[in-house]
């Protein structure tokens, strides 16, 4: 037989109504409706969902405008034909191109 632990959470009060709400359609409680979605977690070893953000940060958008100049040949690229000689620059500070 199973072993039981209790899982205390914090959230919005508003939330959890709401999702009471929905999982009550469903004739389901809120242990039954966390359960599943702990047992889905670990039949696909992730989050059963897709999680994304809706806008890239600073450094995301720098990289991304770094590749349209690229891509463009406004700028050039170091090119490494193996991993060593890839890290021989980072560790030598090459900036350079």
């Amino acid at each position: 037989m199973a072993e039981f632990n209790n899982l205390n959470i914090r959230v919005d009060r508003s939330l959890k109504n709401d999702a009471e709400a929905v999982f009550d359609e469903f004739g389901l409680t809120m242990t039954t409706a966390v359960t599943m979605f702990l047992k889905q977690v670990v039949r696909e070893r992730g989050i059963p969902f897709d999680l994304h953000l809706d806008k890239p940060n600073a450094e995301t958008l720098a990289a991304l405008e770094e590749l349209k100049q690229m891509k463009a040949k406004k700028k050039s690229a170091k090119i490494f034909d193996n991993v060593e000689d890839l890290l021989a620059d980072l560790k030598a500070g090459g900036d350079e191109v």
